[in-house]
């Protein structure tokens, strides 16, 4: 059982790396063997709506993105973990997904012919699996960037872990690196722990 934590902030010591380490730390105290994977310094170009990927089952762009596509798809689970920036997740990690969405469908699927409907029986590389967003703000913006991890996550046929409340920590007020001061958004983290620590076990059963 693994879970593979993917933090797109660019700062090297980060509140939202702080808030995706508790969540790991937790998982790991449950039997669960965790991965801890930064994009700082990783080099992951956008999507350039090339559809090779279709004939070749892989997205053909080369970088540092297929590393962390590969441990995606071979995890039970992935936390995705953003600082808010004008409501939205951070560049580097909306690069990652719309690339790993994209080539993750056609990986197990064919495209059809303009006549034809999709029903999508096969799937995508992340079908099986389960996910969970995590955002951190200074105060506002949440909601837009909790949903966009959201729907990357439903679309791409993952099942969405939950916790007490929203998986979002408050911090970062004029810059600071304060997130062990939130002790309700910790709290919150390590609740997502657990869940997500439940929920892969009773499907490995």
């Amino acid at each position: 059982m693994k879970v593979v934590g993917i933090v797109g902030s660019p700062r090297a010591e980060s509140n939202t790396a702080y808030f995706m380490k508790v969540t790991l730390e937790v998982l790991e105290k449950q039997g669960i063997q965790t991965k801890f994977i930064s994009l700082r310094n990783k080099k992951i170009q956008p999507c350039t709506g090339c559809y090779q990927c279709i004939e070749a089952k892989r997205c053909t762009v080369k970088d540092d993105f297929h590393d962390i596509f590969d441990q995606m798809v071979e995890a039970d689970g992935l936390l995705f973990g953003s600082p808010v920036y004008h409501a939205s997740i951070t560049a580097d990690l909306k690069a990652l997904l719309d690339r790993a969405g994209f080539s993750g469908r056609w990986a197990v699927n064919e495209m059809k012919e303009k006549t034809e409907n999709y029903n999508w029986q096969k799937g995508t590389v992340f079908s099986g699996k389960v996910a969970a967003p995590i955002t951190v703000a200074r105060r506002a913006g949440h909601d837009f960037a909790f949903a966009q991890l959201l729907m990357w996550m439903t679309v791409n046929d993952l099942t969405v872990i939950g916790s007490n409340y929203w998986n979002v920590g408050m911090a970062g007020k004029g810059g600071a690196v304060d997130a062990h001061e939130d002790t309700e958004g910790v709290s919150i983290m390590q609740h997502l722990a657990q869940n997500m620590a439940y929920v892969i076990k009773q499907l490995k059963k």
